[in-house]
């Protein structure tokens, strides 16, 4: 499998502790059943960073609410910090559940048009920022400037990665908060 394809289902952080283990910021819903020592995943990287094509999954769990992963090969803080900012792909995309279908993955929303209910364009989609609480998609304003929006039902109330464009329904003021001191 070409390492462009595939879902992303997480992006790797910083090293944990010494013994090659690393942070993930998760795009799954289902950890649980993803991150089971065995599993083979594509990469994702920056050409020539020197991370593996793909990553064999050595063991996984979660410390204080963060996933920490480690990977067959990688030993120590030295090879985990060389990960740092690789992309997680399911590799075998039969694998995925039905249940992920009520989910979005970052690669289907990169590129919407972000519209409000009017139609009125408010941005392009440039990135999905995984959080806590909650997911922001991060939007490129047609002024150039960025702007955060939470990725909940009650804001972006429809995706169409088929027409390439989203609606968002935003708060009064959301979209204006960066706009201090005009």
């Amino acid at each position: 499998m070409d390492a462009s394809e595939g879902h992303v289902v997480a992006r790797i952080g910083k090293p944990h502790a010494l013994r090659g283990e690393v942070t993930v910021q998760l795009h799954t819903d289902d950890p649980e059943s993803r991150f089971v020592p065995g599993v083979v995943f594509d990469t994702r990287a920056e050409a020539g960073s020197g991370v593996p094509r793909q990553l064999t999954l050595a063991t996984s769990r979660v410390h204080r609410g963060i996933w920490l992963l480690g990977f067959e090969g990688i030993p120590d803080r030295t090879g985990a910090e060389s990960l740092r900012g690789t992309r997680l792909l399911l590799a075998d995309p039969e694998a995925m559940d039905e249940a992920d279908d009520e989910g979005w993955y970052e690669e289907d929303l990169v590129g919407l048009t972000a519209r409000t209910p009017a139609g009125e364009v408010i941005g392009e989609v440039t990135a999905l920022e995984i959080g806590g609480a909650q997911d922001r998609l991060v939007l490129r304003r047609p002024d150039g400037e960025e702007a955060l929006v939470p990725f909940v039902e009650a804001i972006v109330t429809e995706v169409d990665p088929s027409v390439g464009r989203l609606v968002v329904d935003p708060p009064p003021g959301l979209l204006d908060l960066d706009a201090k001191g005009e």
